[in-house]
């Protein structure tokens, strides 16, 4: 049974997560020949504060550029 974690910052479309919980599955179905009844997808969500790119959290770098 394929388990796949995804992490990505908070702020995405719940219309968006189920686009990627369904390519996601059907890439590893095609790529692997598992079942898509066997593949489970965990998308985990990081607040953008808790999150940092070159010393920076991605709420800071936002504010940054704006």
């Amino acid at each position: 049974m394929p388990f796949i974690q995804i992490t990505i910052a908070e702020g995405r479309e719940p219309e968006k997560k189920e686009k990627l919980i369904y390519e996601v599955t059907e890439t590893v179905s095609a790529v692997i020949g598992a079942p898509k009844e066997t593949i489970r997808v965990l998308i985990t969500e990081v607040p953008t504060t808790h999150w940092g790119i070159a010393g920076q959290s991605i709420s800071k770098r936002k504010e940054e550029s704006v």
